[in-house]
């Protein structure tokens, strides 16, 4: 089932890339579209060989690739090493594009293909020094990760010397490079990135402190709320807390207290520099990496007290970017030891999310503050270092990367020193980093001491693991690097005079985790993960996602039934809004200034906050809270936008970031911005408000990297469908501002039933193969939106229709 439709009334966005890909089309993109009948060709020619045997060489011995009725490979092979070549093989032969374009944005070489418009992106990538910060954690690795590296590496260079090429090698008119083993190392990087710090929330920090003064932070940036979710509970922290020794606990609690107080005004930052700084923002955004409200992630874990079967269920559905190919690739893998089935993602050679046979785990993102913004002072010591970066069809840019002792200068925004020297220090930029130690020692955890002993390893980005095992434990743990920072929160930019610097780090043994808990239930939604008796500061209490999601898991999760896997699907599923149960009464008491508000008004009040895709008051609800997320704009400029539990404080409390220019209250904005959504709807749907159904506008897009927004290849590689679900709902899709689009969810759902694990589920938001033809692009797709799932199992009778390639060493 193919989905291309455009979103009705969508904004389309012209960014530099649709002009960079307009002009690598050329004569070859016209070709291309004038030939019509020759997809089956492209096809044939680009799809790697799924069926029969292929000689390779880098094997150790014979491999099978079992391809199942959705196209995941059942990898079986008599070593671990054969399986993870194979795995390589697998990745490259059906997202090598996908490979190469992560590759080349950690690279910061994106403008070699795509030409001038890619600068500002390289410039960000070479700045922050994505690739170099791969390169030095490389050698960190233990031997049995660079043993499997190494064989993953060969699989993919040996699926590369297959000699077919992806369908935009083709348009683009380039061939890609070999596989190296930094290649498996750099995309972790970017993936701390978009998961692991506060740099944007800073610079936004000290825009709205020399605004509005300190106190304005908690006015655009609600504060956690008393009393919400968390993570963890006073009495599960006993193995974090009680392993301080006293004196510690007295100096640490010193620590966190000074954290949770106002921050530290910060030193002022001109506006060019402000401006600076918001170009790599602005890079990052056409790379698919920002901080969007709503973003984020869901896992539990259910004990068997709470279960049907009497043994764990544990759920998982990251929130990310929906892009065309997917980020994630299904996958089972069987070695000697390896035995592990779940997501991977193309270049990495582990699975990251997922179980083998004893052990089942999740992720979300924990967003401690590991990112900070330091203002060097005159005088301060400076390296410097030449980059190169070769742009298609123009000459070659020079970009000189100067640094502090605190990290990258990140000011200059690839034009010169202008104004105060902005310095960024961030744990993934740090030497030593073995994070990827971790993920491939998850594969073969066997038991929660060999979970933990994996997780030491991690660094970052910072992540909830929740964890199951088929002897009925749980457990969660929360690894990674945080700073210990005393008197001062890390929320604004400091400065690099020595007066502000990171102490150390959380001891392993003392970050967030607990083991069996008594009450047999753990979730997680990006909410605060540890309430106000835990002894070290994660980060201010503006960095936590609002506590709807977590909220509304929990209720349903507690209601008092034995649970099933199929609860757990409706969980997974839910739509209800409960941004909309808080905001209900404000909205509600609005003085309508028209009979088409009065109409509107009207709507809402019967509806029971369900956001499906025939529902008219959530097309309502979503355009209306969108107006009011703008009400700082005056204040801070058009890009800024509230989340809605900062919308739901102002209005509760008249504050005054409802008037304008001065003038006016929350009574007059809510009469304003209901005429203004209404308005904004009639011209994208028409004047009829009965027929403005949230289908219409709301579609998910998983659009491509290169050539989502160009015109005359959009068709062909983009896919978009009506999706339900709506801002902080547990089916979490926020509309984007602007377009109506879901462009961020629930990227990969997986569901691990611990009494049996072939009876797990799991299921992507798109399908596993790259090319726009293929016949796995995106079949599950249509699923995906339903709450339907695929059979996360190994045994070959759930497999449906399958091919099967056998792969043999060279000779």
């Amino acid at each position: 089932m193919r989905h291309r439709r455009q979103a009705a009334g969508g904004v389309r966005k012209r960014s530099g890339w649709a002009v960079a890909g307009r002009v690598a089309l050329g004569v070859t993109g016209a070709l291309l579209l004038a030939l019509g009948g020759a997809g089956a060709w492209l096809h044939l020619s680009a799809q790697g060989q799924h069926a029969g045997s292929a000689a390779a060489g880098g094997l150790g011995g014979a491999v099978t690739v079992t391809r199942d009725a959705w196209g995941v490979p059942h990898i079986r092979a008599a070593t671990d090493a054969d399986a993870v070549f194979a795995l390589g093989f697998a990745h490259w032969q059906d997202r090598a594009w996908q490979m190469d374009f992560q590759r080349r944005v950690a690279q910061g070489r994106l403008a070699e293909v795509l030409g001038e418009a890619a600068l500002p992106q390289d410039r960000f990538l070479r700045t922050w020094g994505f690739e170099r910060a791969a390169q030095a954690a490389l050698p960190a690795l233990s031997a049995q990760s660079r043993a499997l590296i190494r064989a993953y590496t060969a699989g993919v260079n040996a699926a590369q010397a297959q000699g077919r090429t992806a369908l935009e090698f083709r348009i683009l008119g380039y061939a890609p490079e070999p596989w190296r083993e930094v290649d498996s190392v750099s995309w972790s990087k970017l993936m701390a990135f978009d998961l692991g710090g506060n740099y944007e929330e800073e610079v936004l920090g000290a825009q709205v402190v020399r605004r509005l003064g300190a106190d304005g932070l908690d006015q655009v940036t609600a504060p956690y709320p008393d009393g919400a979710p968390t993570v963890l509970s006073a009495d599960e922290l006993s193995g974090a807390a009680q392993s301080l020794t006293g004196a510690a606990r007295t100096g640490q609690a010193v620590g966190r207290s000074v954290a949770a107080g106002r921050a530290t005004a910060p030193t002022a930052l001109p506006q060019a520099t402000v401006t600076a700084l918001r170009a790599h923002l602005q890079a990052a955004r056409t790379l698919g990496l920002q901080a969007v409200p709503g973003k984020g992630s869901n896992n539990w874990v259910i004990a068997g007290t709470r279960t049907a079967s009497g043994k764990p269920i544990l759920a998982d559905d990251p929130h990310l970017a929906l892009t065309a190919p997917m980020l994630w690739y299904l996958a089972d893998l069987q070695g000697d030891r390896l035995k592990a089935i779940g997501a991977s993602i193309p270049g990495l050679p582990a699975i990251v999310i997922g179980r083998n046979e004893r052990v089942a785990w999740g992720v979300t993102n924990v967003n401690p503050d590991v990112q900070d913004l330091y203002i060097e002072p005159e005088g301060a010591p400076l390296t410097s270092r030449r980059e190169v970066i070769r742009v298609k069809g123009a000459p070659d840019v020079i970009l000189t990367v100067r640094s502090s002792r605190h990290g990258p200068i990140i000011s200059d925004a690839g034009a010169g020193a202008v104004g105060p020297r902005v310095a960024l220090k961030w744990t993934a930029l740090q030497g030593g980093d073995t994070t990827m130690d971790a993920f491939l020692g998850l594969n073969y955890a066997r038991n929660w001491a060999d979970f933990t002993g994996a997780l030491r390893s991690y660094l970052a980005p910072s992540q909830s693991f929740v964890y199951a095992d088929v002897d009925g434990n749980t457990g969660y743990y929360a690894p990674g690097r945080v700073p210990v920072r005393r008197g001062w929160d890390g929320s604004l930019p400091v400065s690099g005079d020595g007066s502000r610097e990171w102490q150390d780090f959380v001891p392993f043994e003392q970050l967030p985790h607990t083991f069996n808990p008594a009450d047999g239930l753990i979730v997680t939604a990006n909410n605060r993960v540890v309430p106000d008796s835990y002894p070290h500061a994660l980060g201010n209490d503006r960095n936590w996602a609002e506590p709807y999601r977590a909220r509304r898991i929990t209720d349903l999760l507690e209601d008092g039934r034995k649970l099933t896997v199929a609860d757990v699907q409706r969980v997974q599923l839910d739509t209800l809004s409960l941004v909309w149960a808080d905001l209900r009464g404000p909205l509600l008491a609005t003085r309508p200034g028209s009979d088409r508000a009065r109409q509107a008004l009207e709507r809402l009040r019967g509806w029971d906050g369900r956001q499906t895709t025939d529902s008219v008051p959530s097309t309502l609800f979503e355009a209306w809270l969108m107006q009011l997320q703008r009400m700082a704009r005056d204040e801070l400029g058009n890009d800024a936008v509230m989340n809605s539990l900062s919308v739901l404080n102002q209005l509760r409390g008249n504050g005054e970031l409802c008037a304008v220019n001065g003038a006016g209250d929350c009574a007059a904005l809510l009469t304003r911005t209901l005429d203004a959504a209404l308005t904004d709807l009639e011209g994208r749907l028409g004047p009829d408000l009965n027929g403005w159904t949230y289908g219409q506008l709301h579609t998910v897009a998983s659009h491509h990297r290169a050539f989502g927004k160009v015109s005359a290849l959009a068709w062909l590689f983009n896919h978009e469908a009506p999706t339900p679900g709506g801002t902080n709902t547990v089916n979490v899709a926020r509309p984007e501002h602007g377009t109506f689009r879901q462009t961020h969810g629930a990227s990969y759902r997986q569901i691990v039933d611990l009494a049996s694990p072939n009876r797990s589920v799991y299921i992507g938001s798109l399908g596993q193969e790259g090319h726009p033809l293929a016949r796995h692009t995106a079949d599950q797709q249509a699923r995906w939106i339903a709450g339907e799932y695929l059979p996360m199992s190994t045994d070959p009778a759930d497999w449906g229709r399958t091919r099967q390639l056998t792969l043999t060493p060279r000779p």
